[in-house]
């Protein structure tokens, strides 16, 4: 399957309870952090819940 890189580039603080719970549902909770996910819909749109803070890396 496909697989999507993921990386953290904002702060969760003072953010939404449910922001950080996507972020770490992410596996990211710190700055920098890179992840390599399964690209489903499930996981773009948690990307999209928080795509201010997260950016696709190449």
């Amino acid at each position: 399957m496909a697989t999507i890189k993921i990386k953290q580039i904002g702060s969760p603080i003072r953010r939404p309870a449910k922001q950080i719970a996507t972020l770490k549902g992410l596996g990211l909770n710190k700055m920098h952090r890179v992840r390599e996910l399964e690209d489903t819909p499930e996981v773009r749109g948690m990307i999209r819940a928080v795509r201010h803070m997260v950016e696709i890396v190449d």
